[in-house]
């Protein structure tokens, strides 16, 4: 396996025109699985096409193993992809399939039959050997896909969305056997998604993309706790962050938040990491909804709040209110099973909430009243 490096990476397809992908910064060590993960249209798969060695880049770097590759053709980078659409051979048996790769380079067909009983073995196909990719539902070609990727053992892997054509219970599967093939094989990968479920459960790195920007490059759980900005706090999360606008007011030296149900209203404490001010800023407070409880501490800003909407899913319960005119969701346990019109006590934990700027969406540092009791300051590049 190899480590994987891109340094200030530029793409733009034609002069003048703007850059598709802007001041690229990765690295991730052998071994090691990435993700690049944003919505249609934000550059990832550019990216991806990029390392490949499938698009040229207009500038920058792209280090394998400390050796800068990106002067160089696809087939001299030895990396294997796996595409969306399987890119199966239709008339060659899964076999044949499995096999092309290492045929076209010429190795021995003992190696070969050796590669190829190893693979299916590993993805449990062996069954399948001798079927045509017709004969075969999407779970099974997508086996074959990444079997005549892991045939090859080149030095990374690429997957292109490759559960995108699955259907949900599937998906959920392939989820799973991917992780754990990486778990067995400590392959050095590069997967792009636009699913931040796949995102969050497969990756060591995530890198999460807008506009051809990388917004954050951290761990999962980096990524989830401790957002950069707006965007990424918005993008990760299901359900997703609750954003309820204030105007925070001075009071000595802490601001306070104020939330209103309608009904009643209370004030959340937040002390700043450095010496700005909040004066008349259009500010959206952010938190996750299941750091919203249930009142069971007298320490903590309790406000009374009118259930509008109950969503059971089995592990949980979501149950809607509004706070500041603003939809609101909280995520409860099971056994709280809250109706329409009823009221309830909610606490919230001023060292789990976040606070972003309206109009930027920059993240402002809170200081001490955060969890880890420090002033922090937010980095969207480094992970972790």
């Amino acid at each position: 396996m190899a480590s994987l490096e891109l340094r200030n990476l530029n793409k733009r397809y034609a002069s003048g025109a703007p850059d598709t992908l802007k001041d690229i910064e990765l690295k991730i060590d052998s071994g090691e699985f990435l993700i690049l993960v944003g919505p249609s249209g934000c550059g990832k798969s550019t990216l991806m096409n990029c390392i490949a060695g499938l698009e040229a880049i207009t500038g920058g770097q792209i280090l394998i193993d400390g050796q800068d590759v990106a002067g160089t053709g696809p087939k001299d980078r030895d990396i294997a992809m796996v595409f969306q659409s399987y890119a199966l051979y239709p008339t060659m048996t899964v076999r044949d399939n499995i096999a092309f790769g290492l045929k076209m380079r010429k190795v021995p067909q003992a190696t070969i039959d050796e590669e190829v009983a190893r693979v299916a073995r590993l993805l449990q196909i062996e069954h399948l050997l001798e079927r045509k990719p017709a004969q075969l539902s999407g779970g099974q070609q997508q086996r074959v896909a990444m079997g005549r990727a892991l045939a090859r053992r080149p030095k990374i892997y690429l997957f292109d969305e490759p559960l995108s054509n699955l259907d949900a219970k599937l998906r959920v599967e392939m989820r799973t056997e991917i992780k754990l093939m990486h778990q067995r094989l400590k392959t050095t990968t590069v997967y792009v998604t636009h699913d931040q479920i796949e995102a969050m459960t497969l990756g060591d790195k995530v890198a999460v993309m807008k506009d051809g920007v990388i917004q954050q490059f951290a761990s999962p759980r980096g990524i989830y706790n401790d957002p950069a900005n707006l965007f990424v706090a918005s993008f990760i999360g299901s359900p997703p962050m609750n954003f309820v606008p204030v105007r925070p007011r001075r009071q000595g030296a802490q601001w306070l938040a104020a939330l209103d149900s309608g009904q009643a209203r209370c004030e959340l404490p937040l002390e700043l990491a450095g010496d700005e001010t909040l004066d008349g800023r259009e500010l959206l407070l952010g938190i996750r909804p299941e750091q919203i409880g249930i009142a069971g501490s007298h320490s903590l800003p309790t406000v009374l709040a009118e259930v509008k909407v109950t969503e059971p899913t089995g592990p949980d319960t979501l149950a809607f209110v509004e706070l500041n005119d603003t939809k609101v969701c909280c995520r409860l346990p099971p056994e709280i099973d809250p109706r329409v019109g009823e009221v309830l006590a909610l606490q919230f934990d001023p060292a789990r909430v976040l606070l972003f700027d309206a109009g930027s969406g920059e993240r402002i540092a809170l200081g001490p009243a955060r969890s880890n009791g420090s002033a922090k300051k937010v980095s969207r590049l480094h992970p972790r």
